[in-house]
């Protein structure tokens, strides 16, 4: 049977009957998980185990785990970090500390069974970004992004973690949450071209990238990138990305029209993958109907980039723990 073209987020901590039932004939690409998914280490290697048990193959099992505010594995059975821009401010080595960081996240998560990560970022801070993104974010300037999202995803990957690039074309223009409205931006393509896909474009190797919910009038004024097949030849063509494109949470309230709607036309776009991350038993449903099979170019893209899963090399953690400290000190 086909590979369905969503990601998908169980309800909870444990997979209802139900959800076997749906997730098992749907067959998505992979998982999302959530604060509502995990309660222990032992409770969520369980899970993960279950969801690739499920579907006879090691699917892709992804997370928002940046450090800071957006970190959905937290105290007290795993470390609490610094918001992103925050650390890049305090670090007295900061891009060393950016490696440490993300490297041991990737041995949090590769411990418990997650082997995608849903960063690195390389949205630039503006003036009007808005705080709900301002302090993830890695600076201000192209080269100091590029460099801090290229250490990130090397740690990620150094720790069997896939990254994935996020928000293409570049997010930080926006000065409304696409969680509850869509940002537009009005900047001239030859501004955007220079400053906010700058980043994207160095970094336009990573195998595996997620969309922005934002419009860009200058190159379409009608539709926000996630279903503008004019951004998304941008990203293709202009931006050269080649890896693996999944959208941002489709339930977002920055989209319009309903589950249905936004799946096809994300997909109609030119979107590898829909995700979908509520764990909602209807929305889900609607998702996967409107997404279908995932096309041959798409699942090229998929596999190039599960084979860089690797299993991590040895490290002493608390060597890098203790290392990671006297940078923040």
């Amino acid at each position: 049977m086909a590979i369905n073209a969503t990601i998908l987020g169980p309800a909870g901590p444990t997979l209802t009957d139900w959800e076997r039932g749906f997730f098992r004939d749907a067959d998505p690409l992979g998982f999302i998980l959530f604060a509502r998914n995990i309660d222990t280490p032992d409770q969520l290697r369980a899970l993960t185990d279950d969801l690739r048990g499920l579907l006879g193959r090691a699917v892709p099992i992804l997370i928002d785990q940046e450090g800071g505010r957006v970190q959905r594995m937290r105290a007290p059975h795993w470390r609490a970090y610094l918001p992103a821009l925050d650390q890049m401010a305090r670090a007295r080595d900061p891009m060393r500390a950016q490696w440490l960081r993300n490297r041991l996240i990737a041995a949090e998560l590769h411990d418990v069974g997650i082997d995608v990560n849903c960063a690195p970022l390389a949205d630039l801070v503006e003036d009007v970004t808005h705080p709900v993104l301002r302090n993830r974010l890695y600076g201000r300037d192209v080269d100091t992004v590029v460099q801090a999202a290229r250490i990130c995803a090397a740690a990620l990957l150094a720790g069997g973690v896939l990254p994935v690039l996020k928000h293409i074309p570049g997010y930080g223009r926006a000065a409304v949450d696409s969680h509850k409205a869509l940002p537009t931006v009005t900047a001239p393509r030859a501004d955007l071209n220079a400053r906010d896909f700058a980043p994207f474009r160095a970094l336009n190797d990573i195998a595996m990238g997620m969309t922005a919910h934002i419009v860009c009038t200058d190159v379409d004024p009608d539709n926000p990138v996630t279903t503008s097949p004019a951004m998304m030849q941008v990203i293709r063509r202009d931006i050269g990305f080649g890896g693996l494109i999944m959208t941002d949470d489709i339930s977002m309230q920055a989209l319009s029209g309903d589950l249905t709607d936004r799946a096809a036309a994300a997909v109609a776009a030119g979107c590898d993958i829909v995700l979908h991350c509520n764990g909602d038993a209807a929305e889900m449903q609607a998702v996967v109907a409107a997404a279908g099979a995932m096309t041959p170019a798409a699942m090229t893209r998929a596999n190039h980039a599960l084979a860089q899963r690797k299993h991590p090399a040895p490290i002493d953690i608390p060597a890098l723990e203790a290392e990671f400290k006297a940078l923040l000190a």
